[in-house]
């Protein structure tokens, strides 16, 4: 692991159940996006005495302290409407695309077929107009890219079973009906940090060198499971290349805050946003499913970093990753 990649803020857990205006369990796993007026919204999962979650947003000018949260929550689930929802919404990602003029936000819906992919969209996080399930369960850990490829809207998501979990890309016309399926970045296996099980982080990231994925992966262990972050890159007009994938995790548990908690040693980013620099990125995670935490990275630097030490993979989206690791193995 490379600790200067992703710097901690002095200023953290920036938001835990403490700071929520009404009584919570934990806040973690923050969907996050600039706004207008170039202040920061965080999207934030709240988890309540039940168990269940909802969405509730916190707003500040800077994206680090001063954080006002809304009164109640921002997005609840609607089980009635919407059955899929019956225990609650978790883990949002919001992309805003320049072409609908709209926030997208695709989160997890928990209901009684387990954890499915949904999207609901908003222009001012009042109020949402919700599309609905769009990926059957298992699935979860989605995305929206900003801008269409060939016409068609792309999205990140991780579908499980009992063999694992990878990540796979979709494509749809209207946001509503989705297909080309396709694995585009496989867990790998054996003793691996990211073996068996791997999921989206952050929203892709446009840069000059193509999209810029932070994904987590998880390693199983007697104890239970460490989730660490990492970096892959694909190709800015055709997503579902990949060019290049990190060998180890860039980003992993280490302070108090994230190995003690409700699910020990877990740092889940869910939001980024990239500075007025256009180089600074705000990365927003949740902390051992309790906290609400910043890391600061730059783009240039990750970006170096995969050249150095990352594998050349074009071609093998949409492949097993053994034979990869074969070929690319230290």
């Amino acid at each position: 692991m490379n600790p200067t990649l992703l710097q901690r803020s002095p200023k953290n857990p920036v938001l835990t159940a403490e700071s929520w205006p009404y009584r919570v369990n934990t806040v973690f796993n923050p969907g996050a996006t600039l706004l207008p007026d170039g202040s920061t919204l965080l999207l934030c999962r709240v988890e309540d005495h039940r168990g269940l979650s909802h969405l509730c947003a916190a707003r500040s000018a800077d994206g680090i302290d001063g954080w006002t949260i809304d009164p109640e929550p921002t997005f609840a689930p609607d089980p009635l409407g919407h059955p899929e929802e019956l225990w609650g919404v978790e883990d949002p990602r919001i992309t805003f695309v320049p072409d609908l003029g709209r926030y997208v936000i695709v989160y997890t819906a928990f209901g009684k077929a387990g954890p499915g992919v949904a999207i609901a969209t908003t222009e001012d996080f009042v109020s949402f107009d919700r599309i609905g399930l769009v990926m059957q369960s298992d699935d979860k850990d989605a995305a929206l890219f900003p801008c269409r490829f060939g016409g068609e809207f792309a999205l990140i998501h991780r579908p499980s079973n009992e063999r694992g979990a990878d990540i796979w890309i979709s494509f749809s016309p209207d946001l509503q009906n989705w297909g080309g399926h396709a694995v585009l970045l496989p867990a790998r296996l054996g003793a691996w940090w990211d073996s068996n099980k791997v999921g989206l982080s952050t929203p892709p990231i446009l840069t000059d060198e193509g999209w810029l994925v932070l994904y987590h992966g998880v390693r199983r262990h007697a104890s239970g499971s460490l989730y660490r972050v990492g970096l892959a890159l694909f190709d800015a007009k055709n997503p579902a290349v990949c060019l290049r994938r990190g060998t180890g995790w860039v980003f992993g548990p280490s302070a108090r805050y994230e190995i003690e908690g409700d699910v020990p040693y877990v740092v889940f980013p869910c939001g980024v946003t990239l500075r007025p620099d256009g180089d600074t990125l705000y990365i927003y995670y949740g902390a051992s499913d309790t906290s609400v935490c910043l890391a600061v990275a730059s783009v240039r630097e990750l970006l170096a970093h995969l050249r150095d030490e990352g594998s050349e993979l074009t071609g093998v989206a949409g492949m097993h990753f053994e034979q990869a690791i074969l070929d690319t193995a230290p």
